[in-house]
């Protein structure tokens, strides 16, 4: 789900406890709060498992709550790779890496793990990005390297086959 809510104290919780009132079971939740953005709300990518049936119920607790759905979509993207990226994550902005990647429509990052050891010191992030095919899949690793080019990110990629 691509949800958007006000960006204020709070909000965040009001997206994420519908679904756990629903029977959602949420796998990742990507979210980047950035005050000087200048605008009032947010953007939040959510990776949840739901009964069948419990989807219109969600809807309705997430409309309650004045949350606004952008997107609802089933698994689609059949192929799964994870990379590791390492630099100024934070300087860099992360959010427009990922936005990069899930821009495309073929490609979206599904999960990402992060550790931040102080302010100025490189960061490293655990980043798993899933495909509709092969082919999407190497076009989305190609945007991740120009990526990190530009902002001077190491990017360590798997050595195993796209699976």
């Amino acid at each position: 789900m691509k949800l958007e809510v006000k960006d204020s104290p709070g909000q965040l919780v009001a997206a994420l406890k519908p679904i756990s009132d629903a029977g959602g079971n949420i796998q990742a939740v990507i979210h980047q709060h950035n005050p000087d953005s200048g605008s009032d709300t947010l953007v939040v990518r959510i990776v949840l498992e739901l009964p069948e049936g419990r989807l219109e119920n969600l809807i309705a607790l997430l409309k309650e709550q004045d949350v606004h759905i952008q997107r609802i979509g089933e698994e689609r993207l059949l192929y799964r790779l994870t990379v590791i990226l390492i630099g100024h994550l934070m300087h860099t902005d992360l959010s427009d890496t990922i936005d990069q990647i899930d821009s495309t429509g073929f490609a979206e990052v599904s999960e990402l793990a992060m550790s931040l050891p102080a302010v100025n010191e490189r960061a490293s992030s655990r980043i798993t990005i899933k495909a509709l095919s092969k082919d999407d899949m190497e076009s989305a690793l190609a945007i991740l390297r120009r990526v990190s080019l530009q902002k001077f990110l190491l990017l360590i990629e798997p050595l195993e086959e796209i699976a």
